[in-house]
C-alpha cells in the first residue's frame, strides 16, 4: 500500500480526497492545510507520493513542489485553476482539475505511483 501526503487548504476537499484514495487502495499518511505545515511535512515525513493544491489560502504551493523535487518524491497538482503553477516542474506531471471524478484520480495516481 502506497502512503500519500495531501496538501489541501479546504478541509472538505481533503476529506473527500482521503476517502477516494482509500477506496483506490492508498493510505493517506499526512495532510497539511497551509504552506508552513506542508513544507515541514514535505521535508521530514516518509511517504511515497503527494497531491498538492496549487493555491493554499492564496499562497502558491510551488515551494513544496520544489522540496519534493529535491527529495525525489513524485507528486501531482489538484487545481481549480486548470494548470500547474508557473515555474513548476515540466508538464509531465499529472494535473487533476477540480472537481474530478474517482476514475480521473485513479488514472493520475497510477501514472504517479507506477513511474
Amino acid at each position: 500500500m502506497k502512503d500519500i501526503f495531501i496538501v489541501e487548504d479546504d478541509a472538505l476537499i481533503a476529506m473527500l480526497l482521503e476517502d477516494m484514495l482509500s477506496d483506490l487502495g492508498y493510505r493517506v499518511c499526512a495532510t497539511a492545510p497551509d504552506l508552513e505545515r506542508a513544507l515541514a511535512t514535505a521535508r521530514d515525513a516518509a511517504f511515497d507520493a503527494a497531491i498538492l493544491d496549487v493555491s493554499l489560502a492564496g499562497r502558491s504551493s510551488l515551494p513544496v513542489a520544489k522540496l519534493l523535487d529535491e527529495r525525489g518524491k513524485p507528486y501531482l497538482y489538484a487545481t481549480g485553476y486548470g494548470s500547474a503553477p508557473e515555474g513548476s516542474t515540466p508538464s509531465t506531471l499529472p494535473v487533476l482539475r477540480k472537481p474530478f471524478q474517482l476514475s480521473e484520480l485513479e488514472q493520475a495516481m497510477k501514472l504517479l505511483t507506477d513511474a
